[in-house]
């Protein structure tokens, strides 16, 4: 049997409902705990507790802490997989994160649940077992940080959350699951092409994302820069287009040596320099700004923060959001 460890951070798969209120709320007892044997017919199991925070608490120098953890779990030459847990609120960016950081070819798993522990339909035990499951495959090594829920299995980089509650929130739009899982087997129907992992030591810069609305001016760039920000990543209209009375702010950010980056707030679809009217795409790009292809606005946030560790050259920055 494969060394699977788990390491808990909190959320909602380790929370418990009040039967009286209906709220949920972390307990003084790990609830995954008392039902460990459940899991273990599928691997030789070791557990964790790293955090135990509900995910909007999570901020990027804890995912760096994780990741630092992950490598040293590894480096023991103990384990043949690791399998997270973790609120879904910001699961898909600890998760992009981690794939960024991590140097391994080992399985890294990311899971969750969208109901408590105590309530009806509760996911989050059926979850944790697919995610050993997953992560005791040979065929996940290699494949970078996974995200496992409800019978399928995500890359990092194209998952997200898409509904507040409903058990099939976590979807990859435009792309798919690489992957799904029964009750007999694993499996995987797409490959990963491409994988990027930067080591930095630490996390310094401050990058803000905005989402851009009709009518938006400069008002927030200007704030930002008299903040002294080190990045700005803008949600964008469309393929990438903004409102032209951003356009002098934006103007001035670029002179000021500040990296913008551009991202659609669509859920699907490439941002592009393809309108050459004022603050469309190709007036952006010609103005200074960054396109990201393939990111969300947290995601591109993210890689922004660990790519201004690496750089801040521009050319440089343009060919890692490429």
């Amino acid at each position: 049997m494969k060394h699977i460890l788990i390491l808990h951070t909190g959320g909602t798969i380790s929370m418990e409902e009040n039967e009286t209120t209906g709220e949920v709320n972390t307990t003084d007892v790990h609830p995954l705990s008392r039902a460990m044997q459940h899991v273990s017919p599928f691997a030789d199991i070791s557990d964790e507790a790293v955090f135990h925070l509900p995910s909007p608490h999570i901020k990027p120098k804890d995912m760096l802490e994780l990741g630092q953890l992950i490598h040293e779990r590894f480096s023991e030459k103990k384990y043949d997989g690791i399998v997270i847990t973790h609120g879904t609120d910001t699961l898909e960016e600890t998760a992009y994160f981690l794939d960024l950081f991590l140097q391994t070819r080992k399985p890294v798993i990311v899971t969750g649940a969208m109901r408590s522990s105590n309530e009806i339909g509760a996911d989050g035990l059926y979850n944790l077992i697919t995610a050993v499951r997953v992560a005791s495959s040979d065929e996940a090594h290699e494949k970078g940080v996974l995200v496992v829920m409800n019978d399928e299995i995500h890359t990092a980089k194209n998952v997200t959350k898409t509904s507040t509650s409903n058990v099939a929130t976590f979807q990859s739009p435009q792309y798919g699951p690489i992957g799904i899982t029964t009750k007999q087997q694993v499996f995987f129907h797409h490959k990963m092409t491409y994988r990027e992992s930067y080591p930095i030591q630490k996390l310094s810069k401050k990058v803000v994302l905005l989402k851009t609305y009709a009518g938006m001016d400069g008002m927030m760039i200007d704030s930002l820069l008299e903040n002294k920000v080190d990045g700005i990543v803008l949600e964008c209209l469309g393929q990438g287009n903004l409102p032209p009375a951003m356009v002098p702010s934006l103007k001035k950010a670029v002179q000021n040596g500040t990296p913008i980056l551009v991202v659609s707030r669509c859920y699907q679809g490439f941002v592009q320099p393809t309108y050459s009217y004022e603050g469309g795409g190709r007036h952006l790009e010609e103005i200074g700004l960054i396109f990201a292809n393939g990111l969300n606005g947290p995601k591109a946030r993210l890689k922004l923060m660990i790519a201004l560790e690496m750089t801040t050259n521009r050319p440089e920055l343009i060919s890692m959001f490429q």
